[in-house]
């Protein structure tokens, strides 16, 4: 056997024949789970084994570091490198662009050893450079303006070509051309740069496009779904017309448009290289077919896409559970008791396990619930929800409102947002307390109540500054003492202007505001705790280690960052328009069918169970409103599917049904015989004994509530807990 045929070995049809497609353009349309970065490897290593391609003229691309060595790992057990011995370029697109750049310099505004500013640094320069121009930053958000700059940088639009139509896009322009020299003058570009410097350089100079065409001579591109126009248009410059371009990519698993991936460039390959061979990689090694089938019943209804028949050898697999928890608390205490009978039963471990969901703030009852039943868990892609920078920044505030002599708390938010106080101002509050004998939030409420005079050498500004918290520290101190937890973080928030602090323009300041918005809901569920006990009740939830040394523990991870990754069980929670769909996706098309994907994504991390879970109620702003059903949850097939069917029924209806299914259990398919009744004695192998409160059928199954012992109140599934019924002593 030769040694390209070794290298075939195992490989499914499909993927056999993108691996030995004729040199040119190659479009591989690769389903989730169907083995696309084996296709790569292969590829690369069947272009030197088979095709006599030199190593050192291959060019492979990908978004990450982490996939970039994965890749190289694979590569070298396919081929073992000699000493000495050219290996393929692999890395990513702003790694190899740096090297471009480097290498060609002398056609650059910078020199050959240019530095690369990262996102601190760039921050830094458009901050002078919006305090330059005579604007003040607090008026101009600088992450509102970095985030335009990065927009029209990744569109290939120098400073002057900026839009004028508002405000602020005019001053945006002018940052932008300053923020450029700035640039300049550290000898510095930053991560767009790379990208479009490359791009420029393959664009406007023919012998250094030239050069590079002739150094790679194969490109290879991965997850070519995220690319955005500026890596479009770089790979359209360095590939030529009859290059060999090999892309692997999935137009339904394109999630990143906020970050300026456009799932259009796979159509736009096709539509620039007519001649290209089109693969589809339908097979799947990952999921059963039911998850499969749910899977496509939700893509399918994209628009303007390539089908695909996702099919698998793994088997039909059980159906896909549908719950509809009664709020927030009951959707993650849903989820911890399933993962516990799953555990209890040996049907999978803790670690096999992953929670999903749309919006990081979503983890804080997920997060509640785990620490409440004992559990660890691992928190993938954020902060534990306590440990957040404005979940924090709201508690010193009730903190220093409840006891002004938390010089920790003051400290913190004194400054947050800026009141212009800087390290000058507050080493005078200080001094000045502690010559006064007492602390400076002592000091504080005094200045705001007129009892005391300002500091020696606070005055303008700052002495303006210091007088407003005082006066604010007052009011609020009274309405802790007088009010409801949840008035006193709106009064907080009203009067430090605290959403405009956040809300800069990013994605990630309305990920802020929303984590804000949780702590409100958990204040308002807490009508019966004043605020000493609310911050108590805070403090030993955010004092949790809730990771364990053991890696076999529950995942609790965003649907973005589940990209990737796989799971045999996986719980998808708040399936409800608002979130999934969220809402700002809700008045533009694009954005909505996004979603779709990103739903999609989601199921298709599931190996063997899939839990799909909505709230009848959840808490918005602090008030519990009736939720809507997502509408993907209309799309999912009745045979793939058990429990609870929102669609199909009036709200009026499912009102009536979730009123009085809380206190009278509902049959919804009676040919199902219960197997338990309330009252009876049940024990259970890890939970032990227990009496049944509840019990209540849902097509296939049946839910039984019981009150243990030692353990409390579970919901559990007769066809999973295996339950013992007890005879009467």
């Amino acid at each position: 056997m030769t040694a390209g045929a070794d290298l075939l070995a195992g490989l499914n049809p499909a993927q056999r024949s993108a691996v030995t497609a004729p040199l040119g353009p190659v479009l591989v349309l690769a389903g989730p789970g169907s083995g696309k970065t084996r296709v790569l490897t292969h590829r690369i290593a069947y272009l030197i084994e088979a095709l006599g391609a030199a190593p050192e003229h291959i060019l492979a691309v990908t978004f990450t570091n982490k996939a970039a060595r994965a890749m190289a790992s694979r590569l070298e057990a396919l081929l073992p490198a000699a000493a000495g011995a050219a290996r393929p370029n692999l890395g990513t697109f702003h790694a190899w662009s740096a090297r471009l750049l480097r290498r060609e310099s002398a056609y650059l505004e910078v020199s050959r050893d240019f530095v690369i500013f990262d996102e601190d640094d760039q921050s830094t320069l458009v901050r002078q450079a919006i305090k330059d121009l005579g604007y003040d930053p607090k008026q101009v958000p600088p992450a509102k303006i970095q985030a335009i700059i990065s927009q029209a940088k990744n569109e290939m639009v120098a400073p002057e070509a900026i839009a004028s139509g508002s405000h602020v896009q005019t001053i945006a322009r002018q940052v932008y051309a300053r923020y450029q020299a700035a640039l300049r003058n550290n000898n510095a570009l930053d991560f767009d740069d790379l990208l479009t410097q490359a791009a420029r350089l393959l664009r406007e100079h023919p012998d250094v496009r030239e050069r590079t065409r002739a150094r790679h001579r194969h490109l290879l591109v991965d997850e070519f779904q995220d690319t955005n126009s500026v890596q479009y248009e770089l790979l359209r410059w360095l590939a030529s017309d009859t290059a060999d371009l090999f892309v692997v990519g999935d137009a339904d698993q394109s999630i990143y448009r906020w970050r300026g991936a456009d799932y259009r460039n796979v159509r736009r390959f096709s539509q620039d290289y007519p001649q290209a061979q089109v693969i589809l990689l339908e097979q799947n090694y990952r999921s059963t077919q039911t998850v499969l089938d749910i899977a496509m019943a939700v893509i399918d209804r994209a628009p303007g896409r390539q089908p695909k028949r996702l099919f698998t050898d793994r088997g039909q697999g059980s159906r896909v559970t549908v719950y509809e928890a009664y709020d927030e608390s009951d959707e993650a205490r849903f989820a911890v008791d399933t993962i516990a009978e799953l555990a209890a039963g040996n049907h999978a471990r803790p670690g096999d396990c992953a929670v999903m969901y749309r919006t990081n703030a979503q983890s804080r009852s997920l997060e509640e619930a785990f620490l409440r039943a004992g559990l660890p868990y691992r928190l993938v892609g954020a902060q534990r929800f306590y440990g957040r920078r404005e979940v924090k920044d709201v508690i010193a505030y009730l903190r220093l409102a409840h006891n002004p002599d938390d010089q920790v708390s003051l400290l913190r938010v004194l400054n947050t947002p800026s009141r212009g106080l800087g390290a000058k101002s507050t080493a005078s509050v200080l001094e000045a307390a502690a010559g006064g004998g007492q602390s400076p939030g002592r000091l504080l409420l005094l200045l705001g109540s007129g009892q005391a005079t300002l500091p020696t050498g606070l005055s303008g500004k700052a002495g303006a500054a210091l007088l407003e918290f005082g006066r604010n520290l007052q009011r609020w101190r009274t309405l802790s003492q007088n009010g409801t937890v949840a008035g006193l973080i709106e009064a907080v928030l009203a009067d430090v202007k605290y959403r405009a602090f956040l809300e800069d323009g990013t994605e990630e300041g309305v990920e802020r505001w929303a984590n804000v918005l949780e702590l409100c809901n958990l204040a308002a569920e807490y009508t019966d705790l004043d605020l000493a006990a609310f911050l108590e009740s805070v403090a030993l939830v955010s004092d949790q280690d809730t990771l364990s040394d053991a890696q076999d523990v529950p995942t609790l991870l965003t649907l973005h960052a589940a990209k990737g990754l796989e799971f045999p069980v996986v719980f998808i929670v708040g399936l409800e328009e608002g979130l999934l769909s969220h809402q700002r996706s809700l008045d533009e098309k694009d954005a909505l069918d996004e979603e779709r994907r990103l739903f999609y994504v989601g199921i298709t991390r599931a190996m063997d169970r899939l839990f799909l879970v909505r709230a009848f109620r959840r808490r918005i702003g602090g008030a519990s409103l009736i939720s809507e059903p997502s509408r993907f949850l209309a799309d999912l097939p009745a045979d793939c599917i058990h429990g609870d069917l929102p669609y199909g029924r009036t709200q009026a209806q499912s009102v009536y049904l979730r009123q009085t299914r809380w206190e009278t259990p509902v049959a919804s398919f009676p040919p199902l015989q219960a197997q338990f009744a309330v009252g009876q004695r049940v024990a259970h192998s890890t939970f032990g004994e227990g009496v049944v409160l509840e019990t209540r059928l849902e097509q296939d199954d049946e839910i039984v509530t019981v009150s243990f012992a030692k353990v409390g109140v579970k919901r559990l599934s007769a066809a999973v807990a295996q339950l013992e019924i007890l005879e009467d002593e």
